[in-house]
């Protein structure tokens, strides 16, 4: 056979080694089963509307606030770690290596009881919000640091070369040219961080909250203990999707529409 046509059998048997596959897990699975124990119509409306009005929006403003205090952190750091200032650079590696290193759970452990530990009688402003925006927003911007570090190297040399011949300083150079064009870049994988984060924000569970307090996961958590089904676990899971494929869909278009730039 010729190239194309075995090309054309090869696919045509990968097709039928999926539909084979999927008749067996077809027939094997126990539907009645999934149903009563995914999808209860009896559990799945009592979910609701807590589930929007408490669990997701929590995990939207979670991550929102997060994301917003990881991004200028991440500037920051990432600047740092760009200076010509010695002491700048070591501080930002130290920083990124150690919050890219640690998992997130024992941040958000070692914030929430650690921190009145060792600063007795000190707390965070705005009680769990505030804890989970520093524990979260620090580990995002661990990462962030390092993607705007490369969008501001990424950006060309001669962009910073012409705006020093008009004038301008280092720093009005940067904020003015650099910076602009850098985000441009990096905005992609800065979507995906925002996804990240949302799933991390899940985390936010160990440290105890109150049903006020409660982000998806936690929801979750405790209706499963309630009710003793599944069927609040996979609602969960739904009210991600809401977020994260979307988001998905945004950082698509923009690759696309920067592939078609370039």
């Amino acid at each position: 056979m010729s190239p194309r046509r075995r090309a054309e059998v090869s696919r045509y048997v990968q097709y039928g080694v999926l539909a084979l596959l999927l008749l067996l897990v077809a027939l094997g699975a126990d539907w009645g089963t999934l149903q009563t124990q995914f999808l209860n119509g009896e559990i799945l409306p009592q979910l609701f509307p807590e589930i929007f009005s408490i669990a997701l929006k929590n995990t939207v403003l979670y991550t929102a606030c997060a994301f917003v205090f990881g991004l200028v952190l991440g500037l920051v750091l990432a600047l740092m770690r760009l200076s010509s200032v010695g002491p700048y650079r070591w501080l930002s590696t130290v920083f990124v290596e150690f919050f890219r290193g640690v998992p997130a759970l024992i941040v958000f452990i070692g914030f929430y009881y650690g921190l009145p530990v060792a600063f007795p009688g000190r707390v965070l402003p705005g009680g769990t919000l505030g804890v989970v925006t520093v524990a979260l927003g620090l580990v995002g911007a661990a990462y962030m640091a390092e993607t705007i570090r490369a969008g501001i190297q990424a950006v060309p040399k001669g962009q910073v070369e012409a705006a020093r011949s008009l004038g301008m300083s280092h720093t009005r150079s940067m904020v003015s040219i650099v910076i602009p064009q850098a985000f441009r870049i990096i905005l992609p994988p800065l979507t995906n961080e925002l996804i990240l984060l949302t799933k991390d924000s899940s985390l936010v569970y160990v440290i105890g909250l109150s049903l006020s307090d409660s982000e998806l996961t936690d929801f979750g958590r405790r209706n499963l203990s309630q009710y003793v089904n599944l069927t609040p676990l996979f609602a969960t899971a739904l009210c991600y999707l809401i977020i994260t494929v979307p988001l998905s869909i945004v950082v698509r278009r923009m690759e696309a529409r920067a592939d078609r730039a370039r």
